[in-house]
């Protein structure tokens, strides 16, 4: 998948940008998940700043098919809580967890997206944003853009910027991660206590390749503006369903599971950080874009092995199907079943297990973190075992 992956015109390492910004300054904690820099706002040298932008990426696509196909609204809803959850959650794993502020982007093609549209995807972020406060996790919508770009974008892209101002001692720092060290992976399927319902797990990473190994070339003659031309033709939607398709138990349907909107993990977290303590709390990666292979960006000369995974979730195992792609590539692109980490010592690792079961989403330990010469993940999946360096 990962060269399907990049003949589709996207990239899961993105050793391109990681190479375009090489040598810019890493900020104050160069191995923190996300950029920290000092306090510019309020001037105050025990605080720091924190911004972070991030989007819903093709799966706007996805989710234009899908309402072309039903005329159903709501999922733009999920595209807006992608957007806004992608970042929030970086932001967690830092251990910033509010009061943040929210902007918004929406870039879309006025031909094919209507008022109606835009209304949606703004009243779904207000909603949201308010939905967070009450749990805990203050957020505050300060406005945004909506550009008309037919010229550039074909259908619509969502995309969000935060920030957070935070004391400079309260950072989580993946830096902190060392050898002894044990992972307790929070899962990305079922149904958390403040979810309306259950998750298929499919977060806001992979999209490319998970609607086109997924959905049939009906789509592509139907709805030739939901993908790239340029594209060669065999990667072209070149999977056996409709959106509206059932398949492996996965309801309502194949496009409303594939559309399920990513789960936030910040209520979670804020709570492990109150009562297990943020000293306790050695580092926090977010499984996103490169998948399980993620923590590899966050650690020097560590063996990282993940050999106690979750079963890996009924919709990831249909695109395995569909595309043919082997472990070592759906590991690298998708979170396969956990999309949140937590790096601790051994004796807290059973406390964050039980706060977070306690939430309704399922959590267990994953894995461990070894001292070595080089950087190596281990994977040890159902079928195989698998290595990356």
């Amino acid at each position: 998948m990962t060269q399907r992956y990049d003949r589709r015109g996207v990239s899961a390492s993105k050793e391109d940008v990681h190479r375009a910004i090489r040598d810019i300054d890493k900020g104050l904690f160069p191995k923190a998940f996300c950029k920290i820099v000092p306090d510019f706002i309020g001037g105050d040298p025990a605080f720091c700043n924190v911004m972070h932008a991030d989007g819903a990426g093709t799966k706007s696509s996805l989710a234009y098919v899908y309402w072309r196909e039903t005329g159903d609204l709501s999922v733009w809803q999920g595209i807006a809580q992608d957007s806004l959850i992608m970042n929030v959650d970086d932001l967690a794993c830092v251990g910033a967890t509010g009061p943040i502020l929210i902007s918004s982007t929406i870039g879309r093609n006025k031909r094919l997206i209507p008022g109606e549209v835009i209304s949606a995807l703004i009243n779904a972020v207000n909603d949201l944003a308010e939905n967070l406060c009450r749990l805990g996790i203050d957020c505050y919508v300060t406005g945004g853009e909506t550009a008309d770009v037919g010229d550039l974008v074909r259908t619509v892209i969502v995309d969000s910027t935060v920030c957070c101002r935070m004391r400079r001692d309260k950072v989580v720092d993946n830096a902190r991660i060392s050898g002894g060290d044990i992972i307790v992976g929070l899962s990305s399927t079922g149904q958390a206590i403040y979810e309306s319902a259950p998750n298929s797990g499919m977060g806001s990473n992979g999209l490319t390749s998970a609607r086109h190994d997924l959905f049939s070339k009906i789509i592509a003659d139907k709805y030739p503006e939901s993908y790239d031309q340029g594209i060669s033709p065999e990667l072209v939607y070149s999977g056996s369903f409709l959106p509206t398709s059932v398949a492996n138990g996965l309801l309502p349907d194949l496009g409303r599971a594939t559309l399920s909107p990513t789960r936030t993990y910040a209520p979670i977290i804020r709570k492990m950080l109150d009562t297990v303590g943020r000293d306790k709390i050695h580092g926090m990666v977010h499984c996103t874009g490169g998948g399980q292979t993620k923590i590899m960006r966050f650690v020097d000369n560590m063996r990282v092995v993940k050999n106690n995974l979750f079963p890996v979730p009924p919709l990831f195992r249909t695109i395995m199907e569909q595309s043919g792609a082997d472990e070592r590539e759906m590991y690298s692109v998708f979170n396969m079943g956990h999309r949140m980490e937590v790096y601790v010592e051994p004796e807290n690792a059973e406390e964050i297990i039980a706060l977070s079961r306690s939430f309704g989403v399922e959590a267990q330990t994953v894995g461990y973190v070894e001292n070595a010469d080089r950087n190596e993940l281990i994977i040890e999946s159902e079928k195989e075992r698998i290595v990356y360096v």
